[in-house]
């Protein structure tokens, strides 16, 4: 009976402790981990002007000209990676990751500086208020500009840089990236 029961019992117990190797997708959702990935990084300078002549009831002209330095920076949501954007067949894969998005912009108050303000007699110079809003503005308009600079873009080639090495680091041999927002697959051999 022991020799029945305890070979069964020595089998089930090797088996048991032996790693369980995980499937390869299982694997490759492991850079879900990483969340955002911020891949490309830009430095934009913006001048604001401003002006304050067109209002009837006041007298007198008050302009000014600010410039300050933006950091945008952007990359890849890897959290939002499933299982049905993974096709491995083999030593080959596909993966299609969601599309590049900006994910902050930074503009330090120590980055804005006056660089020429005229204010005629009968009016008062710009507030902090009114500055600030002026570099809210300006914050926005650098905001809607990302797409057009190619920041988004350089973040997805430098995405798919990233993952087509971290994918071949694995062993795959022919690997594919491909954007949720971009139907056209981009060249990654």
């Amino acid at each position: 009976m022991f020799k029945k029961y305890g070979w069964f019992s020595i089998y089930i117990l090797f088996t048991a402790c032996s790693p369980v190797k995980p499937p390869k997708q299982q694997e490759v959702l492991a850079l879900r981990e990483m969340n955002e990935l911020v891949t490309v990084e830009y430095v934009v300078n913006k001048i604001i002007k401003a002006s304050d002549d067109k209002t009837w009831y006041k007298v007198g002209d008050r302009k000014i000209l600010m410039t300050c330095e933006a950091t945008l920076k952007a990359g890849i949501d890897f959290s939002k990676i499933n299982e049905n954007n993974i096709v491995i067949d083999g030593k080959n894969i596909t993966l299609t990751l969601p599309p590049a998005s900006l994910f902050s912009i930074s503009i330090k108050p120590e980055d804005i500086k006056v660089a020429y303000e005229e204010v005629d007699a009968f009016r008062s110079s710009f507030s902090s208020a009114e500055r600030d809003r002026l570099a809210a503005q300006a914050q926005e308009q650098i905001k809607s500009s990302a797409d057009s600079l190619g920041v988004l873009h350089t973040a997805e080639a430098n995405a798919s840089l990233f993952v087509s090495n971290f994918l071949r680091n694995m062993g795959y041999e022919k690997v594919i990236v491909t954007f949720s927002n971009n139907p056209v697959v981009p060249k990654l051999n």
